[in-house]
């Protein structure tokens, strides 16, 4: 295993859409354990694979529920089938360090995917889960946590935006980095 580096707003591959896995080998398991590393290293709950410069369809998440317990979802070719409700929350991003806005998510969404061996999976998630799903998903078509924002919300933070793309991070050692999706 190996953490990887995550790649920062700006980085043309977080606007890429990623590719369709398509051989469930050692090679994907090994990208999957570098993912769940790599996330824990850099203390987020999830992590898609584009956001560590691999643009194929992988995502990782390790979220807290109810019980105390963390689920741990390493997910391949995953789409959303159906979303309901409406939750709005808090994001940041890992490749974005130091933005946190309020996004409107579904509440609940259905999720189609492969796990790393190639079963089939087919569950519904609610709630954070749902929506680190949501977010890591948009990461696997190119989208950004920024780009759900307003106009002029996303006009506000241009500056911090653009001084991230030219690899100038700001100072993301305060607690609130912590669980960043």
């Amino acid at each position: 295993m190996a953490i990887r580096p995550v790649r920062i707003y700006g980085d043309p591959v977080l606007r890429q859409r990623a590719q369709p896995v398509e051989a469930f080998d050692e090679p994907l398991l090994r990208l999957v354990a570098d993912m769940f590393e790599t996330m824990h290293a850099y203390r987020g709950v999830g992590l898609a694979g584009n956001q560590v410069g691999v643009p194929q369809r992988v995502l990782v998440v390790e979220v807290p529920v109810e019980d105390g317990v963390p689920q741990r979802l390493a997910l391949v070719n995953p789409s959303l089938t159906a979303a309901s409700g409406q939750q709005v929350g808090e994001e940041g991003c890992l490749s974005i360090p130091g933005i946190y806005e309020d996004i409107k998510r579904a509440l609940r969404v259905r999720v189609r995917a492969h796990d790393p061996q190639g079963a089939t999976l087919d569950f519904e998630a609610e709630g954070y889960l749902a929506r680190v799903l949501q977010h890591e998903v948009d990461h696997l078509d190119g989208i950004l946590f920024v780009d759900r924002l307003s106009p002029l919300r996303r006009q506000f933070l241009r500056r911090a935006l653009d001084a991230l793309a030219r690899g100038e991070l700001p100072d993301t050692s305060s607690s609130r980095a912590e669980g960043t999706i």
